[in-house]
């Protein structure tokens, strides 16, 4: 939820946007010029004359408020909090992994024994804890950036490990378009990095594209599951047969 700092910052570029000057907005207002600005300078002032000086501009408080949303930065990652209320519910996070690919609550309803109202529920839930804002229609809008990622030792990878590992890998990966690649080897230190960032190109390539074949119909599209990996590591199997 936008706070009062962000709604009177937004007005702050609205009035400038709209060549409104603060003798302008002090008239409107029935306010001494002096004390408009001072108001503004605090960033901090009742909803109410957040309203009044929105009628001044001629903007709705509401689209107001959207805009405020729609400027605050995406999270690149949840809280260890926000991740265990994901996990503590199965059907909440199979809504969260559909929302993160961006499905409509009739796909969700359509591909899964869940009724609207569950959607409706979780999609609810989802904007409490901060992923999404939810829409009227229900809608939604993401809060997370394309980079997002869960977090590495966090709730939901944890879950990840112990739930789905095992079924993800026990695939033949030889279906088409997939494939399994085992690569180990020794390279200098120094140019570690800079495999690790391919990787993450190819992973921002593949999130870009899932973007883009949104307007594909139901039918052209297929869900599949990008697993990257790069670590220092070796199998424990040997390390015990290390002198």
């Amino acid at each position: 939820m936008s706070t009062t700092a962000d709604l009177v910052a937004a007005l702050k570029k609205e009035l400038k946007a709209a060549q409104m000057t603060y003798a302008d907005l002090a008239r409107a207002l029935g306010m001494a010029e002096s004390s408009v600005k001072r108001m503004l300078a605090r960033g901090d002032m009742p909803l109410s004359r957040v309203d009044a000086i929105c009628r001044a501009l001629k903007l709705d408080f509401a689209e107001l408020a959207r805009r405020v949303a729609d400027a605050q930065p995406l999270l690149a990652e949840l809280s260890a909090e926000q991740e265990r209320a994901v996990v503590a519910d199965g059907k909440l996070l199979l809504v969260a992994i559909n929302v993160l690919s961006q499905w409509t609550a009739e796909q969700m309803t359509a591909t899964y024994r869940l009724t609207e109202a569950e959607v409706v529920k979780y999609l609810a839930q989802l904007d409490r804890i901060g992923i999404i804002e939810l829409k009227p229609l229900n809608r939604y809008r993401l809060k997370v950036a394309k980079t997002f990622r869960w977090r590495p030792h966090g709730p939901v990878m944890q879950y990840f490990r112990e739930h789905v590992v095992l079924d993800y890998f026990g695939g033949g990966f030889d279906g088409e378009g997939e494939t399994l690649q085992l690569v180990h080897g020794t390279i200098s230190r120094a140019l570690a990095p800079a495999f690790a960032e391919r990787l993450q190109r190819v992973a921002q390539d593949f999130a870009q594209q899932h973007q883009t074949d949104q307007k594909l119909k139901p039918g052209a599209v297929e869900g599949y599951t990008l697993v990257l990996a790069m670590r220092s590591w070796e199998f424990e199997a040997f390390t015990r047969l290390r002198k």
